[in-house]
């Protein structure tokens, strides 16, 4: 989330990083599963439909695609 491209879209379109990001996710058509206990990151995650990334705007974030994950996740059966 250190990147400039989300800092600079969020301020354009008035957005956190974060929702920047859930946005592009949703936008190329993935499934998108926030989570947090913060009630207000709850609300935060869920208001990223009011606007809508340009192609351009797309293309910069998946150009950022390093091919490596952030976050592993283990869950317990």
């Amino acid at each position: 989330m250190n990147e400039q491209v989300f800092a600079e879209l969020g301020k354009k379109y008035g957005k956190t990083p974060a929702q920047i990001i859930l946005r592009w996710h949703t936008q190329m058509g993935f499934v998108v599963i926030p989570g947090s206990k913060n009630a207000d990151h709850i609300k935060d995650n869920m208001d990223i439909f009011d606007f809508k990334l340009t192609d351009n705007e797309m293309e910069q974030i998946a150009k950022l695609d390093k091919n490596e994950r952030l976050l592993t996740v283990k869950y317990k059966l």
